[in-house]
């Protein structure tokens, strides 16, 4: 369980990500996840570019086989990134979406 401390405190950083633009300098598909991301493999993940210069790795979401090249434009967006019990804090994270 990630503690509601630690979301909060992250929450500045993901607010200032979202929205923003940048281009797939590389990426890779994931097959053998960790235990809370079994469910999801396989699944890609890129390291971008951002239109400010500055890199940022998240996994790709909503894309084709087409869209996952080096080069690729992509947007920044909100998602929940863990499933967890009924007392959980639900955690949403940044990923990445072709444009």
């Amino acid at each position: 369980m990630i503690s509601p401390v630690k979301i909060w405190r992250r929450q500045k950083d993901i607010g200032k990500l979202l929205g923003k633009k940048g281009k797939i300098i590389t990426w890779t598909m994931i097959y053998v996840a960790g235990s809370e991301f079994k469910k999801f493999a396989p699944y890609p993940v890129a390291v971008i570019q951002l239109e400010e210069g500055k890199k940022i790795t998240a996994p790709i979401v909503d894309y084709e086989k087409g869209d996952l090249r080096i080069g690729s434009e992509v947007k920044v967006i909100l998602r929940k990134v863990r499933e967890g019990d009924k007392e959980d804090v639900l955690v949403y994270g940044v990923k990445l979406k072709p444009i």
